[in-house]
């Protein structure tokens, strides 16, 4: 039985453009910038930091139990145009200090065009409040919706991504304004 999930814009779809372009992530240039190295087949554990620093830094210690064998023999298969998306973040999955989120935005910035980033911004941004965060199931799934969105809406992914995550923060923003505001 295959499993189906709910992924709902939680805004209007005019305000996609407006969104990504307040997204404003200091260091967005230096892991795309890595991923583009990547991509191009350097597989080095520098590569892997400048990514991974962008998505979560506190996880760039655990990455120091891998290998730089095994961090790029494992970016080598992830890259190879004939892995699966689900394959693909399986095996950066494997390495000790990823995990889904971060072999997602992993993926992002090495092929901004076949992957988006997930986490707790993005899927607030549509409707979900709990996952399952190490499922790679659950990740295809949304990956596949949010394909879906960007081209309902004639979006690059990487927009939409941008987006989701502006969205989100906005909105917590507003939201701890407004507690704030109540508390005086």
């Amino acid at each position: 039985m295959k499993r189906t999930f709910q992924f709902v814009l939680q805004f209007d779809p005019s305000e996609i453009d407006g969104l990504a372009e307040r997204y404003g992530y200091k260091q967005d240039s230096e892991a795309f910038a890595a991923g583009k190295d990547i991509a191009g087949g350097n597989y080095s554990r520098e590569n892997l930091n400048d990514i991974v620093r962008w998505k979560s830094a506190r996880r760039i210690a655990l990455l120091c139990d891998n290998t730089d064998e095994d961090i790029a023999r494992t970016l080598q298969f992830a890259t190879a145009p004939s892995t699966s998306e689900g394959s693909a973040v399986e095996v950066l999955d494997n390495l000790r200090g990823v995990g889904v989120p971060v072999a997602s935005a992993i993926l992002t910035a090495i092929n901004p065009l076949r992957y988006t980033v997930i986490d707790f911004r993005a899927l607030e941004s549509l409707g979900v409040a709990k996952w399952p965060k190490g499922s790679i199931a659950y990740y295809v799934a949304y990956l596949s919706a949010c394909r879906d969105l960007a081209r309902q809406y004639n979006k690059p992914l990487r927009t939409l991504d941008r987006a989701l995550w502006q969205w989100s923060k906005e909105r917590g923003r507003q939201t701890k304004c407004l507690r704030t505001r109540r508390a005086l």
